[in-house]
């Protein structure tokens, strides 16, 4: 396949375009060149909000939007694409309101999340962007995203503490549940989404939701190391 990614040099873009390049794939890369690149992928150097005719010429099998925040985002790339078969966009679970229970249904209603704010909100509206003008378009909403090339210190500041023999601060009694997804497995949903071409658009990804307790407590487990745990009370912001 002939597959556009937008983004390419950070974590969650950088593993998409490395694993469909390595399958063989005809991988291109958007994104402004102010970071290493990949060997295997072909630049297309600009920024996403100003394409001004990068584009014009090239048809792709496949469009993997990673990088699109808000609806402006969408409409820039589409008016921007001359011709593609498929289109993916990488939403986020923030597109749910904090009250909704782990794990969250794709016939759930979304709206504003405290915790994400604007972040979730824009994510709505790109969503919404997409469908209005490809309604084919795959949407995926992943909740915390983990693996090689993460460059947000979650995962690693737990081990550090671990390793270090830190006690741990949980809020509240540590029940409060979160929900992971290997970035590796995100790619290999696209890939059957690609093969198999599925009526439903719109899907949730993810392992099943575990408590930070239970999550912290892997990661020391992972290093040979038990946790001691130390509660922190009031209102997790």
């Amino acid at each position: 396949m002939k597959i556009l990614v937008t983004g390419g040099t950070v974590f969650v873009s950088k593993y998409i375009a490395e694993f469909f390049a390595n399958k063989g794939n005809d991988v291109y890369v958007l994104n402004r060149n102010t970071k290493p690149q990949l060997p295997n992928v072909k630049l297309i150097q600009c920024n996403r909000k100003e394409i001004c005719g990068q584009l014009k010429g090239l048809h792709f099998d496949t469009i993997i939007d990673v990088t699109t925040y808000t609806a402006e985002d969408i409409n820039t790339l589409l008016d921007s694409l001359e011709s593609f078969d498929n289109y993916v966009m990488i939403s986020s679970s923030a597109v749910y309101p904090e009250t909704l229970a782990l794990p969250f249904k794709e016939s759930d209603t979304c709206g504003k999340n405290k915790f994400w704010g604007d972040y979730g909100t824009n994510k709505i509206n790109a969503e919404n962007a997409l469908i209005k003008r490809v309604p084919t378009a795959f949407i995926l909403r992943p909740p915390y995203l983990y693996g090689e090339y993460n460059n947000i210190y979650r995962e690693a500041f737990v081990f550090d503490c671990a390793e270090r023999d830190l006690p741990f601060y949980l809020p509240k009694d540590g029940s409060m549940p979160l929900q992971f997804f290997h970035v590796e497995d995100l790619c290999r949903f696209i890939e059957a989404l690609l093969l198999i071409q599925p009526a439903q658009k719109i899907f949730n990804v993810g392992n099943a939701p575990v408590t930070i307790k239970e999550w912290v407590t892997d990661c020391y487990y992972a290093v040979g190391k038990t946790p001691s745990f130390i509660n922190i009370s009031g209102e997790i912001e």
